[in-house]
This record gives structure tokens, C-alpha cells and sequence, in this order.
């Protein structure tokens, strides 16, 4: 039954400070804007219902609420900030990656003297690791005098962000104890270097220490094997989570989505989607990429209009995927549709990989010329981008259609606005080769070892009894090479002469 606002402004004038303080934290969780009353309303708040809401905004990602509470905190109130409040302001600043915001709080905590504390010491720890702040965050470890599990735990996650994998790996084995935040740290941090058979390797060894797995330790090891596109492991740990009951988590099925896309099986990628309980933007957003990526158009658009019936809020990357999808099916109105709707209906600010995909949708259509004024429209949000995609999608289009002027017009803005960058040299080089000019074509590889350029050799694995094979163009390492080229040799002969297969099989 609803309670009508002046029987609940009676009923709360009534509470005293510890249960409003409960209450708040509870209505946290479901009702943002209710607990933010109740706080409001409070006759006399507290130090600790200053920092649940702030906690409570922190998690919610409003870094600039944060901070106007901390402000009232100290202009307004006769309590003093303490670890607590500090933590969650690191955090907040951690989460949305806003450097001078983060630097301002941790000014403001040494200033209180509160830089001292094991708890504001591992949010600040843990914050210039999140903002990449390598010699900072090494600066904040060197300090550290005590180290509580959390401290280990931040540690670890700050050596796996800068990179130092066999540093975490030396205090993952000194630390006293290991729970599991330690191993889905180290779990988590070795997919985000590129070394998910490690990943792997440790999420079998916490199963066999007897450590009680959490949901997020699952999501760790399924994005681990999407980097390595291990469909067999993946299932096995896909079954293991359903005896667990955490198909349904978020974090958890946006993983699957991605894994089985990654794989190549969209029909499991879409079923895990609809396992999940309560979608996020994320797990849209990613089932919305697998169905681009698997070329299946229709279903991304339909996809897209039930997330907007649902009430999902689209944000930048749903309207690049979007984009990918329109540009790799040919739907050039769609996506026209889709770019005018992006700003106009939803308010999303033009970045230059939505330009870049525009760029690339007309320039896969043949629409070179629509592609190039796109180009010279949003030049200076291309030229204020730290990469030039942009123009190497037009030079990729140029290449497509044999379009060799324009190509060289294109190559040259890419040589001034990255000089050291080898790909806008191999687009051109293609360029010259499809249309014949060889000398042109030598000339640009020439001028590609003058400046000391490689081009970067080309990669593709496959899964083969839950072992992945890699393969390397110029590497002749695989001890089956000689079978494989044997194969491939008849699957060439039988594509290019389709007739003379079907006839030896009549």
C-alpha cells in the first residue's frame, strides 16, 4: 500500500538519528531520491550520514555530487571529514578517471592529515592506479607502512594495472593470506595484459585451493578466454557457474555474451543474454556488437528498439555499434538515420569514432566523395583525436575502390598527422599494387625502410581439442605446417575451380 508523502514525512519525523541513518542506507540500493530526502530532512546529520551519501553518490558514479556534499561537509556542518569520507571520494575520482579531481582530494586529505590512514591510503593507491599514474601510485606503495589484506589486495591490483605482472606475482606469494579479491585480482589482471592462459591457469589453481568463488571471480576468467576465443574451457566454466546460480548476474552474462560471440556462437551468445536477470547497458550494448559483428543487421536493429522500450538510456558505444553494424551490411540510410538520431533525439556528443564509422560505412558503399566531405567537415575533432582512424577508414576505401588520387591525397594528411604510424604507407602501397603502378608501390615500401618501418604481420588462431593454434604470417614454426599447406592448397584449387570439384563427385 501506498503511504502518502505527509504520513511519511510524520512517520520520519519520528525516527531518530540511527534509524534514519539505516534507512538511508537501505533506500540507497532502490530509491536514490528518497534517501537523498530523508538525508535532507535529517534534523542534525551526523558524520556518518555524511558519508553514506557520499558513498552512496560515489557508487552511482556522480562524481560532481561528491563533491558538492564534501564541500557542504565542511562549509555547513560542525564534523570534520574523516578516512571514510576520503576513501569514497577516491574512489569516486578512481571510477570516473578525473585526475585533477582525485589530485584536489588527495591534497585536501594530507592537509587533514588523513593521508596516514590503511583505508584513505589504499583508495589513493588504488586510484592512481585506475588513472595510470605509474611513479604516483609507486610514490603511495613505498609509503605504506602497514599492510591489511585490503593493502595487499591494492597492491597487487596496482602492479597488474602498470603492467608489472611478475610483481604482483612475487606479492601475490608474500602475502599472509589470500582471499578471493586476491585471486580474481590476479585473475582479472592477467586478461588485461594479454595473458589468459595465466587467467586460466589461476582460476584452476583458487578452485583447487578450496576458495569460495564469487561471481565476479567467474567474470575475470570468462573474459580471459574471449581474449583468447577458448570456446571449450568457456563452457566448462559456463556449467560450472550454473551449479553456482550466477548465469544470471551481469557481470557474469555480459562475459558470456562476448565469449560465445567471440567464438563464433551466437546462438549460445544471445541465450546466455537472455539469461540475464537484470540487464545493464553494458549487456545490451555487447549483445548488440555480437550481432553486428556475426553480420546479422536486422537483429541488432530490433535489438536496439527493445533496449529503448525497456527504458536503457543508448550512450556513446551503443551508437558505435550501431554504426560497425550499418557499415559491414551496407545499410548506409539506416546508419545516416542512426548518426542524425544520436545528437538530435539522445543528446550524445559526436566523438571521432562515430565520424570514423560514417567514414567507413560510405566508404565501403562506393560513396567516396560523401566520405571525404564527412572527413573535412569534422576535421578538427579527427586532428584532435589521438589517432588519425578516420582518414586510414577513407585511404582503406580508396584502396577498395582503386581510387588512386584521392588515395594520395588522403596519405599525405595521414603522413603529417602521423608520421611514425606504418599503416597509412601499407594502404597506399595496396593502393598502387591493385591499380598497377608498381613503381609507385615500390617507392612507398622503399620509403617504409628508410624510416625504419615494419609492417606488422598478420594473425589468426584456431581451437582445436581445447588446444588454440596460432599462426603468423612468415612463421613456419607449426609442426604440421606441411599438412596444413597442403589443405589449404586443395581448398584453393577446389574455390577456384568449383566445376571441375563438383563433376569428380558425380
Amino acid at each position: 500500500m501506498l503511504v502518502s508523502e505527509e504520513k511519511f514525512s510524520l512517520w520520519l519525523f519520528g525516527l531518530d538519528t540511527v534509524l534514519r541513518c539505516r534507512l538511508i542506507i537501505h533506500l540507497l540500493t532502490c530509491m536514490f531520491e528518497a534517501a537523498f530526502d530523508v538525508f535532507v530532512d535529517m534534523p542534525k546529520r551526523v558524520a556518518f550520514a555524511w558519508n553514506i551519501m557520499i558513498s552512496g553518490h560515489a557508487q552511482c558514479g556522480k562524481i560532481d555530487s561528491c563533491l558538492r556534499l564534501f564541500k557542504e561537509m565542511i562549509e555547513k556542518s560542525e564534523f570534520e571529514p574523516d578516512c571514510y569520507t576520503f576513501s569514497s571520494l577516491m574512489n569516486a575520482c578512481g571510477d570516473s578517471s578525473d585526475l585533477v579531481c582525485g589530485r584536489m582530494v588527495h591534497a585536501v586529505m594530507v592537509k587533514n592529515g588523513w593521508d596516514c590512514a590503511v583505508e584513505a591510503k589504499n583508495s589513493v593507491l588504488s586510484f592512481y592506479a585506475k588513472v595510470g599514474c605509474r611513479d604516483d601510485a609507486m610514490r603511495v606503495l613505498e609509503s605504506v607502512e602497514i599492510l591489511t589484506q585490503v593493502s595487499w589486495n591494492s597492491v597487487i591490483d596496482v602492479c597488474m594495472k602498470i603492467g608489472e605482472t611478475e610483481k604482483a606475482l612475487e606479492v601475490f606469494h608474500l602475502a599472509p593470506e589470500r582471499n578471493i579479491v586476491t585471486w580474481t585480482t590476479m585473475i582479472a589482471g592477467y586478461g588485461r595484459n594479454g595473458d589468459g592462459e595465466q587467467a586460466l591457469r589461476f582460476f584452476v589453481e583458487m578452485m583447487k585451493s578450496g576458495v569460495d568463488s564469487d561471481h565476479f571471480a567467474y567474470g575475470a576468467v570468462l573474459h580471459a578466454c574471449s581474449g583468447l576465443a577458448c570456446l571449450g574451457h568457456g563452457k566448462m566454466i559456463h556449467g560450472c557457474l550454473i551449479c553456482r546460480g550466477f548465469q544470471g548476474y551481469a557481470y557474469v552474462g555480459n562475459a558470456l555474451v562476448n565469449l560465445y560471440a567471440k567464438c563464433g556462437d551466437i546462438k549460445d551468445s544471445n541465450r546466455a543474454f537472455g539469461d540475464i536477470a537484470n540487464k545493464d547497458l553494458v549487456s545490451w550494448n555487447t549483445m548488440l556488437f555480437a550481432f553486428g559483428v556475426h553480420g546479422l543487421a536486422d537483429h541488432a536493429l530490433r535489438l536496439y528498439d527493445s533496449m529503448i522500450a525497456s527504458g536503457i538510456k543508448p550512450d556513446k558505444v551503443t551508437f558505435i555499434g550501431l554504426l560497425t553494424t550499418c557499415s559491414h551490411s551496407g545499410l548506409v540510410e539506416e546508419g545516416c538515420s542512426i548518426f542524425e538520431s544520436m545528437v538530435k533525439d539522445h543528446g550524445i556528443p559526436l566523438e571521432v569514432d562515430h565520424v570514423t564509422c560514417m567514414i567507413d560505412m560510405f566508404g565501403r558503399g562506393g560513396y567516396l566523395a560523401e566520405a571525404k566531405d564527412l572527413a573535412t567537415t569534422y576535421n578538427s575533432l579527427v586532428t584532435k583525436a589521438s589517432s588519425s582512424s578516420s582518414w586510414e577508414a577513407l585511404l582503406g576505401a580508396c584502396s577498395t575502390h582503386w581510387h588512386t588520387e584521392l588515395g594520395r591525397e588522403v596519405s599525405k594528411v595521414l603522413k603529417i598527422a602521423e608520421p611514425s604510424e606504418e599503416m597509412s604507407f601499407v594502404l597506399l602501397s595496396n593502393l598502387y599494387c591493385s591499380s598497377g603502378r608498381w613503381k609507385e608501390a615500390e617507392d612507398v615500401r622503399r620509403e617504409m625502410v628508410e624510416r625504419g618501418m615494419k609492417k606488422t604481420p598478420g594473425c589468426s588462431w584456431i581451437e582445436v581439442g581445447n588446444q588454440v593454434s596460432t599462426f603468423l604470417v612468415g612463421d613456419s614454426s607449426h609442426p604440421h605446417l606441411e599438412e596444413l599447406s597442403q589443405t589449404l592448397n586443395c581448398i584453393q584449387s577446389e574455390m577456384r575451380n568449383p566445376e571441375t570439384f563438383w563433376n569428380l563427385w558425380i
